[in-house]
């Protein structure tokens, strides 16, 4: 199954709020749910998904393997595990959610272990998430970069990573954007209302746009039905060149996500 290019994100969302997110988010109309093992909601997203009518076949399903099972014997079986929790046979996507902290296992040994969760059909598709061009490159020449399905990283507006994305892309591996509305900072911004506000949409919408018009993929988050519903209609706004190179100027190599363990950035 292709990964439609906006889906729904459940990062920091727990218990019943995950649980009302996916099953409005599926009542909507969104048909790729982005979860993770250490998000420690994997079973209450596969609760939303077995009890939202909506048949398998038509979402497709993400999750992230943590760094404590990267080692080539625990990351199937750990794979295993979420896929019980979600209740399903297979995910259409795998990805390794941070490098290995400190490079204690090698990126080959994690993707050699990808690939055969693929073979043994456990996963549709396998990819990476937060690997700077180093690391992008060491799992390119571990299984080829036409096994990898995407790098999910931070992109919004503040953080637009220019280098990194012109590699990924000279690469041919697909960029998906996590925190795309920069933890709600996008809403509060004079440029981008100034453009919501030519679209008669919301600021919101309008990062959503400039993301999708670059080609990556997006996973916002939302507990509110009204949120949900209108970032969807992102999809829909279509952005002039003015309103583009606007949205191009706010970079200012701003993460927000940079956790003691991570990778050196680009």
């Amino acid at each position: 199954m292709h990964m439609p290019q906006l889906g729904l994100g459940t990062f920091r969302l727990k218990g019943q709020q995950v649980i009302d997110s996916v099953r409005n988010g599926l009542e909507l109309g969104y048909r790729h749910i982005d979860t993770a093992q250490i998000y420690d909601n994997e079973a209450e997203v596969g609760q939303a998904l077995a009890e939202s009518g909506v048949a398998r076949g038509e979402v497709f399903v993400t999750t992230k393997i943590w760094t404590e099972h990267l080692a080539g014997d625990k990351l199937v079986p750990s794979l295993k595990e979420s896929l019980r929790k979600l209740r399903v046979e297979q995910v259409d996507l795998t990805l390794i959610h941070w490098p290995s902290p400190g490079g204690a296992v090698p990126v080959a040994e994690s993707m050699q272990a990808l690939l055969a969760a693929r073979e043994q059909g456990l996963t549709g598709a396998i990819g990476i998430s937060n690997f700077p061009i180093a690391l992008m490159r060491e799992a390119i020449e571990a299984v080829g970069a036409e096994n990898i399905a995407t790098n999910q990283v931070e992109l919004h507006p503040y953080l637009q990573s220019r280098q990194f994305a012109r590699f990924a892309r000279e690469s041919g591996i697909h960029l998906t954007a996590y925190m795309p509305l920069a933890y709600g900072k996008v809403m509060d911004d004079p440029v981008i209302a100034a453009v919501a506000a030519r679209h008669q949409a919301t600021a919101a919408q309008v990062t959503l746009a400039w993301l999708l018009a670059k080609g990556y993929a997006v996973i916002p988050s939302s507990t509110k039905r009204e949120n949900l519903a209108s970032n969807l209609k992102a999809r829909e706004l279509v952005l002039a060149p003015e309103d583009l190179a606007a949205l191009d100027a706010l970079d200012r190599d701003e993460r927000l996500v940079s956790p003691d363990f991570g990778p050196q950035w680009d």
